[in-house]
């Protein structure tokens, strides 16, 4: 596991998913008129008679979607994941998750990476998703990762929601990362209190635990990339022992990574505190840049480190975490 700065990679998505569609014809690819925000512009060049573009007709094409599994294709379908999740729940629900069918549903832009506001901010996807039977809901962190998730999910029984980060993508995990679809990872043991993130929160998750480090707190560090179903094993196993648990996601405390956690160690009668990071019941405003939205709705390092702070009470005020810079290769909502 890397230290920032990360090297970054564009396209690892669009890249890995090409490369299994060249040897798997099962795979179709169908795009609501954001081909090349998703990536997926390589697919339509290459392979363009296995590619859809539908459009602005998210409902539509998540009813293609079905459709196409019930004929024997694996259709992934991509969009901004507002768009791929709030608009077309309904279709989702009836033409992919009741009859559990392989659709991939691939949410790009999630949570306040989008400074675009309500309209573009997919801040309850993952709750969305959770509350659906049979759906898999997945929050990749980096481009190790995604190029990982895209194969383990291709024959993985049942819809899956993928959400991932758009533009540049960190390579945090080094060379031998496994990614699982069933075990959390855990990257930092730690007596005093766990940390668990996943997707665009895990590089603060990692500064946060050597920032508390260094003042002498044993922090450990779960990665949850699977959302859902959660690795509840290894969160309960983490959490044995410490005194603080702190959750750290891109989406709104309710219903996502948090809820989930607490719902974990609630089930397994766990003692430790937890606090969640995430957006606080609350729509996020637009702005110029995401990096800005991070900052003002508390989804820093800073946030996690006051977090463990408040609950373990060691004296004196929380350090103080460095001002992260904005993402290189940011991207406006379109």
């Amino acid at each position: 596991m890397r230290r920032p700065p990360y090297p970054t990679v564009l396209k690892p998505y669009g890249r890995t998913l090409l490369d299994l569609a060249r040897v798997d014809e099962r795979i179709v690819c169908l795009s609501g008129d954001l081909t090349r925000q998703c990536e997926i512009d390589l697919f339509r060049d290459e392979l363009p008679e296995r590619f859809v573009n539908v459009g602005m007709a998210e409902a539509n094409m998540i009813g293609i979607a079905g459709a196409l599994a019930r004929a024997g294709h694996v259709p992934f379908v991509h969009t901004f994941g507002v768009f791929a999740t709030r608009r077309p729940f309904d279709q989702i629900v009836n033409a992919v998750a009741y009859p559990n069918l392989p659709v991939r549903i691939v949410g790009f832009m999630p949570g306040i990476s989008s400074p675009g506001g309500p309209s573009h901010q997919a801040i309850e996807d993952v709750a969305l998703m959770r509350a659906l039977p049979n759906l898999t809901v997945i929050d990749a962190a980096d481009a190790t990762e995604i190029q990982q998730v895209v194969p383990a999910i291709l024959d993985h029984p049942g819809p899956v929601y993928l959400r991932l980060k758009r533009g540049e993508i960190p390579v945090i995990f080094e060379e031998g990362y496994e990614f699982s679809m069933h075990r959390a990872q855990r990257l930092r043991t730690g007596g005093d209190a766990v940390i668990v993130a996943n997707g665009m929160m895990l590089p603060s998750a990692i500064v946060a635990t050597d920032i508390l480090a260094a003042t002498g707190i044993d922090c450990g560090l779960v990665h949850a990339p699977v959302v859902k179903p959660l690795d509840a094993a290894t969160v309960v196993d983490a959490a044995a022992g410490v005194r603080a648990v702190v959750t750290a996601e891109n989406h709104t405390i309710v219903g996502g990574l948090g809820s989930a956690v607490a719902e974990a160690l609630a089930e397994a009668g766990s003692g430790a505190r937890l606090r969640r990071v995430g957006l606080r019941d609350t729509f996020a405003e637009g702005a110029l840049t995401a990096h800005h939205l991070f900052q003002t709705y508390d989804l820093t390092t800073q946030s996690i480190v006051d977090a463990v702070w408040g609950v373990l009470k060691p004296g004196g005020p929380a350090p103080v975490a460095p001002t992260s810079p904005a993402a290189v290769g940011e991207y406006s909502p379109v």
